[in-house]
């Protein structure tokens, strides 16, 4: 799970947004924030900040910082401490706006590099820096505040330092992504790192009145401890998890850290608060088999930590991922019972496990697939007592993960007994998440693993009953579900493990809770039922518009929080594109309000193709709008785009193609000019350094000496890794015919394939070390979709080899998500382009082939109903992590419409480029090295 989810679902019960939009900080506030903006100066709304300067101040692009940290108790307190300090001073500084952001920023799973951080200082000078940093400490003497990781603490208070930079200046980072930057000592900019340990720059000094402190820093170790760390099992804001072993018996434990005044859960409870009730509940619970035991508590400098029994196994989540037989087309019979077996006496022991606990009078509270360990002989234990509770005292827990997370009228052992019928459907359907945004949803995934499995049905009704509320109850139990507003309305902050937000607001009462899936039966009844179905998607897309904010129109990912909301991929550009390439008409108003702020860009809006301006501009055009389409163009050529990386969706490929096909539209010399200066820097930097692979990876291979994928490794797919070039390689010769450019097309395929593995069942994916990666954007069939398209144009029987087995990554019934660039409906958009086009060399072959795609590809579109939601009568779909529903073109419904036009709209629908370039005429090859302007 992607933990930055959990901070956009406190605002809002169905769509993901900021803790600093209008609607948002319209909650209380620090009192400070209230206090007239002092005469000379100046006050500044930034994302969650508020930022406070004098009028006439300047500073320096970069240097060191102070930022000082607080806990929700001491917050005002502190805040008008630094306020009286900084102002008679004319230092600049910025804050927090209030306390629900300052809850999400020290958050279990909050950024542990920017956790902490409550009010940031800049000193002019190293001279200032050194006089506040010893005068706040003195006047903040005795305040809490979590510890800042990525800072060196000053003294034992609050205060901490940090160098970085003041301005924002960006660069692109070794992976690819644009990230803040500062320079270094040539003038350079450079990533400004913030990672959560304290970090001083190569060209930098550390300022020597400083030293004291570093030392005090690194005077506390592990040395004296009666244990022997051996590994990390994974970090949060809250602390860390190791296995380790005993020093005087060898005995292997799992350590529990703590931070104080960190790692809060909805209700302000930090980690330590709840390692200790961790511990309470273990040890009365202590003779229920299938439960950890505690060893031991130990405190090392403010850090407590808590020593388990460390448990052979893993965790239920990976070996679903590994087991799962739906990822498989062609799972056997006898495979799905076998699943079906193996799940079921799982869930047995679970049950039985948290039965036992409930007759101690304890509610767990947070059973999940990642709570769950299971052992080599396929016991079961459950872990992470963090938010168990007596009944008697159980509330709402605070910590949640949202595919398990019982609705808010659920008290009690109401609680354990949702999450016990929720792990009966995920077990066979890993999708229960979208059951918090519409729990009649749950009766729909209960059919469709009946359809799948062999499971008996009474198990998978009970499990509706349970989470819809209609389960039977001894009469001295109540229900658990009252369905009346003040139930399913509010939102309150919080967190949760995993990703998933803790304390979120009810989805149900906007998304319909009790109804069914408006139209969800017409993804499977053809082209007949298609413009009824766009209707529905489109009647929802259009209803969850808000003409009224500025900074977004249709709600999307969290990126539009990043990228802004104007975009092609993430913002409005690529929702009304979708809407006009599939028929569904035009909306003047809605590309009105694109224009005006396309046209007046808020600071850091970025050029990229599908994050920034130039996708615009291909939205606009392709609209109708050709003079707003060049006067995007202009602002974007104005900026320093040659430094830009070579990706599809912020870079160079991206800017290169699309300058080139406007260029083919308006007949305009310099967008040519541009577009092939583009595509030079490309060719530059194009360089393999791990050498060429010959041929492609035959299906026959067995993956030996493929590379991973991310992370500190280059990454592979459609719009980070090298195929996003090649497309440009491969649309470039096609405008040219210079064979060059389709040599290059084909290195970059090929540097992409060395970057996947074979899966078992045959099917060729992108390796990324942990899993394996079949989706559009960052998987295998974003490679398959350009591979298919240069085999047309130069035929290559391992190449052709490798197309088969990207083919088979298509074929799963089972995908997680549904979105474009990560989802199933990137996976019908591919399947559409191979049955449009034919990509087998063999004219036989291919009509196979496409008989063969045309089949796969109305199963595909057929299963996007297993993701839909009812949205205001309408059709909806979930973003990304499946935690809020999304409209945009790379998560949500747009990409979704879009994707099924290409398989159902009787004209044909493309996404961006996949069709050669406007005014493409493959032109004699030019001589090697010669400049083209041409295009």
């Amino acid at each position: 799970m992607d933990e930055r989810y959990d901070a956009y679902c406190a605002v809002d019960p169905l769509f993901y947004d900021s803790l600093s939009t209008t609607s948002a900080t319209t909650a209380a506030g620090f009192a400070a924030a209230d206090r007239p903006v002092p005469a000379g100066w100046q006050r500044e709304p930034s994302d969650d900040w508020l930022v406070y300067g004098p009028e006439d101040g300047k500073l320096p692009q970069q240097g060191w910082k102070i930022h000082v940290s607080a806990c929700l108790d001491n917050a005002d307190r502190i805040l008008d401490g630094v306020f009286d300090y900084c102002v008679p001073r004319g230092m600049s500084f910025k804050f927090l706006r209030g306390p629900r952001m300052l809850l999400m920023r020290n958050s279990k799973y909050a950024r542990r590099g920017s956790s902490g951080k409550f009010v940031t200082i800049y000193p002019r000078d190293e001279a200032e820096l050194e006089l506040a940093c010893k005068e706040l400490a003195e006047r903040l003497a005795g305040e809490a505040g979590p510890y800042i990781l990525s800072d060196l603490r000053y003294g034992a208070g609050p205060v901490y330092v940090r160098y970085g930079g003041f301005a924002a200046r960006y660069c692109v980072g070794a992976d690819g992504q644009v990230v803040p930057a500062v320079e270094d000592g040539t003038g350079t900019l450079v990533p400004d790192r913030r990672d959560p340990v304290f970090h001083v720059p190569d060209w930098v000094a550390l300022p020597e009145f400083l030293g004291p402190h570093l030392a005090a820093r690194n005077a506390t170790t592990t040395t004296e401890l009666p244990y022997r760390i051996e590994r990390v099992i994974h970090f949060s804001n809250g602390g860390g998890l190791y296995v380790g072993r005993v020093t005087r018996t060898d005995t292997q434990v799992v350590l529990k850290e703590a931070r104080p005044y960190a790692g809060l859960d909805a209700t302000g409870t930090d980690a330590i608060t709840r390692l200790h009730r961790e511990a309470e509940m273990l040890r009365r619970l202590a003779d229920v088999p299938g439960i950890t035991r505690v060893h031991d508590e130990f405190v090392l400098g403010d850090h407590h930590f808590l020593a388990l029994e460390f448990v052979e196994g893993r965790a239920l989540n990976k070996l679903v991922v590994e087991r799962y037989p739906l990822v498989d087309a062609d799972a056997t019979p006898a495979e799905l019972a076998d699943y079906t077996d193996w799940a079921l006496r799982i869930h047995a022991q679970v049950r039985r496990t948290v039965q036992a606990i409930a007759a101690h009078g304890i509610v767990y509270g947070d059973l999940h697939l990642f709570n769950i360990m299971v052992g080599p002989d396929d016991r079961v234990t459950l872990v992470d007592f963090e938010v168990a509770a007596p009944v008697a005292e159980a509330s709402r827990p605070a910590l949640r993960n949202q595919a398990f997370a019982a609705p808010r009228d659920r008290t009690g052992l109401a609680v354990d007994r949702y999450a016990l019928a929720c792990l009966r459907l995920a077990l066979f359907l890993p999708l229960t998440q979208v059951v918090r945004l519409a729990p009649a949803k749950a009766a729909h995934l209960a059919d469709v693993v009946a359809a799948h499995f062999p499971v008996p049905r009474d198990f998978l009704d009970a499990a509706v009953a349970e989470i819809t509320g209609t389960a039977t109850r001894p009469a001295n139990q109540p229900a658990g579900r009252s369905d009346t507003p003040a139930a399913r309305t509010g939102a309150e902050p919080g967190v949760q493990p995993d990703g998933a937000s803790a304390a979120w607001p009810e989805g149900s009462a906007r998304a319909g809770a009790g109804q069914p899936v408006p139209g969800a039966d017409d993804f499977a009844a053809g082209r007949s039922a298609w413009p009824r179905l766009r209707d529905r998607i489109v009647g929802a897309i259009l209803a969850s518009a808000t003409p009224e904010r500025d900074d977004r129109l249709f709600p999307g990912d969290i990126e539009q929080f990043r990228t802004g909301g104007l975009n092609l991929g993430y913002g409005a550009a690529g929702v009304l594109h979708a809407l006009h390439a599939t028929g569904a008409g035009r909306y003047p108003d809605h590309e009105d309000w694109l224009v005006k702020r396309a046209l007046h860009p808020a600071s850091g809006t970025r050029c990229g193709f599908y994050d920034g301006l130039h996708g615009v501009a291909y939205a606009l055009e392709h609209l109708g709008r050709r003079q707003d389409a060049l006067d995007v163009l202009d602002i974007c050529l104005g900026e320093p785009w040659e430094e830009l990386g070579e990706d599809l969706v912020s870079g160079l490929s991206g800017i290169a193609l699309n300058l080139a096909e406007l260029a083919g539209r308006t007949g305009e010399p310099t967008l040519r000019q541009a577009a092939w200066r583009a595509a030079e820097l490309v060719a530059d930097r194009s360089t393999d350094g791990a050498g060429a692979l010959a041929g492609g990876v035959s299906a026959g291979s067995t993956g030996a000496g493929a590379q991973i994928s991310g992370g500190q490794h280059p990454y592979a797919g459609l719009t980070r890794g090298r195929t996003g070039p090649a497309l440009m390689f491969l649309r470039l010769y096609e405008l040219t015919g210079d064979t060059e450019l389709l040599d290059r097309a084909g290195d970059a395929l090929r540097h992409d394939l060395r970057r996947c593995v074979l899966r078992p069942d045959g099917a060729l994916e992108v390796d990324e070390g942990w899993r394996t990666m079949p989706y559009l954007a960052h998987g295998s069939v974003g490679i398959g979709l350009v591979l298919d398209q240069y085999l047309r144009h130069r035929p290559d029987p391992e190449l052709a080899d490798s197309a088969e087995a990207l083919r088979r990554a298509a074929r799963a019934p089972f995908y997680a998500q549904s979105g474009l660039f990560a989802g199933r409906a990137g996976i019908i958009a591919y399947l559409a382009a191979r049955t449009a086009d034919g990509s087998h060399p063999s004219r036989e072959q291919r009509t196979v082939d496409r008989e063969d795609d045309r089949a796969e590809l109305d199963r595909q579109v057929g299963r996007l109903a297993w993701h839909a939601l009812p949205y205001q009568g309408f059709l909806a779909f979930p973003g990304e992590q499946l935690l809020r529903l999304s409209t945009d073109l790379a998560t949500g419904s747009a990409g979704v419409l879009l994707a099924t036009a290409m398989a159902r709209h009787d004209e044909p629908v493309t996404l961006p480029f996949l069709a050669p370039l406007t005014g493409a005429t493959r032109l004699p090859s030019l001589p090697r090295g010669a400049h083209r302007t041409d295009i």
